[in-house]
């Protein structure tokens, strides 16, 4: 499932980065704000998920070692 959060992540990302830039041409700063508000939680969670698999690797490494 790792793939399918890494796509939601980057499209809220993409999302994110959109809305700044529409709230940098008609400057709106909260537009803006909001725009870079998504982004940072887009990063957060591809974070979460990057910690997520490697754990899963981690776990699947000591399944190996048996």
């Amino acid at each position: 499932m790792a793939g399918i959060d890494d796509i939601k992540n980057a499209a809220e990302k993409a999302a994110g980065k959109a809305k700044e830039a529409l709230g940098n041409v008609t400057d709106n700063d909260r537009l803006k704000a909001e725009g870079q508000t998504d982004q940072a939680k887009a990063s957060a969670k591809q974070g979460a998920t990057d910690v997520k698999d490697a754990a899963h690797g981690v776990a699947d490494s000591f399944k190996d070692d048996k």
